[in-house]
């Protein structure tokens, strides 16, 4: 799986650590928990930044001369930096830990852990009281207007399956708001006439650092006018289409034109560093070129290149966002019908550009909805098939005008195996109370298009959004309430 050149996604998460200390609490705690949980982030692979053990009072931080000395450490690795964890193997000092991050400049997200104390070591020699230590830094953290995030039990032993789920959690955390502060997504031909739903502001957008770059159709087409198909990158292209899905439905000049395409979106990603894209397509490029984008994007989006149809930046957004929490591909679908009487269950649905990850199988062929005012002859390049049973999450930012901000719904729910005899890129799915969930969707205007990427990442997507982005958040029938 090939990922974004542009995009901080394919490399390892970095983290600040922090380890609290409270003179008058036992120090021998903080060396040996400040070992064990550097040794639980090794066997995750998430790099540290972190004072050497004998610059400061057995590698803690307690003074104000120590909260200075980790601030600089963490300011001249603020590029690598993706997040901060405080750990707390005695009660900590408070005012140390927030001053830190104050003092370093660093806007990342940040996880706050306490040691469990054990029943049987309650002496003065061994208590922690990393249970109220906890409380204390939290609460000078929220003076500090530092947001922060929590583990998912007061009290956590670092080498515990539960804990390590905790860090992989915050690291996609990490890595979701980091990539999309920076992101650049590429917007190629204008948005659908017909297609008011899938209007956006770029100018919030642009509040949480992503930028929109813009490529006009005509542009695009004008690249693609002097390609020959003895060009080596056509060539290329035309050999990695095959590989890719059974073509045996399509005419072969057809074949070459999509590669043409290709190559095409290719030099625009390349030359504006994007991220990901999302292309106009009802109805000039069948018109007035001749095949559909879908089979190129969906190459795009299963290696980790997300595209979006009609020109959808948001609905890319929330393709992006659920890419980089699962790092794997993610696809753009409408909730398109009910399925027979069943309240909980519908039809999810695209022409379809769904990348193959999701599909139980796949082929190329013609768009069936709008070859009959086109032509079937300007419509191949469609990617079909049904999508393959399994839980996936999904996803929907909006970029709310009459607010002024940005909001979003996540949720997690499941790819059946129910009968379905269709057209297009289909899957049947099941969500728990989902009426409650169209209601939401209908009486806060979101759009009909949701994301969707095969993992249970929706926990990680609210956090991110919420705490450290600033996004208003509905956690779909959810029992996580940190």
């Amino acid at each position: 799986m090939k990922l974004s050149p542009h995009t901080n996604s394919g490399r390892e998460i970095t983290l600040g650590v922090i380890v609290g200390n409270r003179g008058f609490f036992p120090k021998h705690l903080c060396v040996a928990g400040r070992d064990g949980v550097l040794k639980t982030l090794h066997e995750l692979g998430i790099k540290t930044v972190i004072v050497p053990e004998e610059s400061t009072s057995h590698g803690a931080i307690e003074s104000l001369d120590e909260s200075r000395l980790c601030a600089d450490l963490f300011k001249a690795h603020r590029d690598e930096i993706d997040g901060i964890l405080i750990t707390l193997p005695n009660f900590g000092d408070e005012r140390a830990i927030a001053n830190t991050i104050r003092f370093s400049g660093l806007d990342v997200p940040v996880l706050v852990h306490a040691f469990k104390d054990a029943i049987s070591e309650m002496s003065i020699a061994y208590r922690r009281d990393s249970f109220c230590g906890k409380m204390s830094a939290c609460n000078n953290l929220r003076q500090y207007g530092i947001p922060f995030s929590l583990t998912s039990e007061h009290t956590m032993d670092p080498t515990s399956p539960e804990f390590k789920q905790d860090v992989a959690n915050f690291a996609s955390v990490c890595r979701v708001v980091r990539s999309i502060r920076g992101a650049r997504f590429g917007q190629i031909g204008a948005r659908p006439a017909a297609f008011n739903t899938v209007r956006y502001s770029e100018k919030l957008l642009e509040r949480s650092g992503i930028s929109v770059e813009t490529l006009d159709l005509s542009e695009l087409l004008g690249w693609i006018k002097p390609m020959t198909e003895s060009d080596a990158n056509v060539k290329a292209k035309l050999e990695e289409i095959r590989a890719y899905t059974d073509t045996t439905r399509v005419p072969e000049d057809r074949l070459l034109m999509q590669a043409k395409l290709a190559v095409a979106i290719d030099r625009f990603v390349t030359d504006q560093q994007l991220d990901a894209t999302a292309i106009q397509c009802w109805t000039a490029l069948q018109e007035f070129y001749g095949v559909v984008p879908c089979t190129c994007m969906s190459m795009m989006s299963n290696d980790l290149m997300a595209s979006a149809c009609e020109a959808d930046i948001a609905g890319v957004l929330s393709m992006f966002a659920l890419q980089q929490a699962a790092l794997k591909p993610a696809a753009l679908l409408d909730w398109n019908n009910n399925y027979g009487d069943d309240p909980n269950k519908g039809v999810v649905f695209h022409c379809s550009n769904l990348p193959k990850a999701f599909f139980a199988d796949h082929q190329m062929d013609y768009q069936e909805i709008i070859a009959g005012s086109v032509g079937k002859e300007n419509t191949y390049g469609t990617m079909v098939g049904r999508v393959a049973a399994g839980p996936f999450s999904y996803a929907r930012v909006t970029t709310d005008d009459l607010s002024g901000r940005i909001r979003a719904y996540v949720g997690e729910a499941q790819f059946t195996e129910d009968t379905l005899k269709t057209f297009g890129g289909y899957g049947v799915f099941h969500v728990d109370n989902l009426q409650t969930l169209l209601r939401y969707i209908c009486n806060e205007g979101f759009e009909h298009h949701v994301a969707a990427t095969r993992a249970n990442v929706a926990s990680v997507l609210k956090e991110a959004f919420e705490k450290y982005l600033g996004w208003e958040v509905y956690h779909h029938a959810s029992a996580d309430s940190r």
